[in-house]
C-alpha cells in the first residue's frame, strides 16, 4: 500500500483502525534518517507506540527523563505520553502502534527492552498487512503472539532520570555538556551553593541514583551517542574523560556485557 506522509499519520492516529499497525524501513528506503542529528520536537500519539533501530541512536526525552534506544533495542511510549525525539546517525529499523482500546498489559510509563528474533520476525510478517483494514483471525493470533514476547523481554537500563532541584538541574546539565568534567561531589556542591551531604541526599532521593552512578549514566548517554555517530572509541574515552581506553572499555562491558565494538555490529537485516 503506497501512501503519502500525512496518510500514514492519519491511519496511526486513528484509534477506529486497526488494533496493530506495523512498519519496517531501512536506510536506502527512508532517505530522511541520513547522516547527521535530527530532532522532532515534542509531540504525542493517540496509539501507544514500539520503535526499534537496527543501526544509528535514538534518544526519547520525556517529563520523567531521558531513554537511550541503541541498536537492537525496543522503546516503549504509552499512549499519549509527549516526548521529543533525537536521532544520530543512518537509522534503519521497525516501529508498531498499538491501539489504547485493546488490552495489551504493556507498562503505563516508557521503557526499553531487548528485542528477541521472534520478535523480529513478527514484526516483519505484520510490516506486510493493509493498515486501512481490520485484523482477521490469523492477523490476530500473530498479534496475541507479539504482544506476549513485548510484555516478557527483558527490561533495559538506558533511563537517565533528571533531577527536579534547580540547583540539581544546574550540576545536571553541565555534566550533559562537559561530560569530561571530573570535579569530585563535594566541588560539584560548592560550584551549586549546596552541602556535598544535601547534594548527596537530593541526587538519590530525586533520580533514585546516587552522584556517581548519574554521573556515569549521564556519560554513557554522551558516548553511545558518539559512538553511533562513528567516533572512534579512544576519541569518545577521551571526550568523557576517562584516563584511559581500557578503563572506558571496561565501563562499558560492565554496563551493556560486551565492548563498544560487539555492541554496535549491525545486524544483517533480512531480506
Amino acid at each position: 500500500m503506497t501512501m503519502s506522509k500525512q496518510q500514514a499519520h492519519e491511519l496511526i492516529e486513528r484509534i477506529d483502525g486497526p488494533a496493530l499497525i506495523a512498519y519496517w524501513f531501512n536506510d536506502e528506503a527512508a532517505s530522511e534518517y541520513g547522516e547527521g542529528t535530527r530532532t522532532y520536537d515534542w509531540h504525542q500519539h493517540l496509539r501507544g507506540q514500539f520503535f526499534c533501530i537496527e543501526s544509528g541512536l535514538v534518544q526519547v526525552h520525556t517529563r520523567h527523563g531521558s531513554w537511550l534506544l541503541p541498536p537492537h533495542r525496543a522503546g516503549w511510549m504509552p499512549p499519549g505520553e509527549q516526548h521529543t525525539v533525537t536521532i544520530s546517525g543512518a537509522m534503519s529499523g521497525w516501529g508498531v502502534f498499538i491501539s489504547p482500546t485493546i488490552d495489551h498489559g504493556l507498562p503505563h510509563h516508557p521503557c526499553v527492552i531487548g528485542v528477541s528474533e521472534l520478535t523480529r520476525a513478527l514484526i516483519r510478517r505484520a510490516s506486510s498487512w493493509a493498515w486501512h483494514e481490520q485484523l482477521n483471525d490469523e492477523q490476530e493470533r500473530v498479534m496475541t503472539v507479539l504482544l506476549d514476547e513485548m510484555r516478557r523481554a527483558p527490561h533495559e537500563s538506558l533511563y537517565l532520570p533528571m533531577p527536579l532541584d534547580r540547583r540539581l538541574i544546574r550540576i545536571a546539565q553541565a555534566i550533559l555538556e562537559q561530560p569530561h568534567d571530573n570535579r569530585g561531589l563535594d566541588d560539584w556542591a560548592a560550584w551549586a551553593g549546596l552541602s556535598a551531604r544535601s547534594l548527596s541526599r537530593l541526587f538519590r532521593a530525586e533520580t533514585a541514583l546516587s552522584f556517581a552512578q548519574w554521573r556515569q549514566q549521564a556519560r554513557l548517554s554522551r558516548g553511545l551517542e558518539q559512538l553511533a555517530e562513528g567516533t572512534p572509541v579512544a576519541a569518545v574515552a577521551d571526550a568523557l574523560g576517562y584516563v584511559s581506553v581500557s578503563a572506558f572499555v571496561a565501563m562499558f562491558r560492565r554496563n551493556f556485557g560486551q565492548p563498544p565494538a560487539r555492541y554496535f555490529a549491525r545486524r544483517p537485516m533480512p531480506a
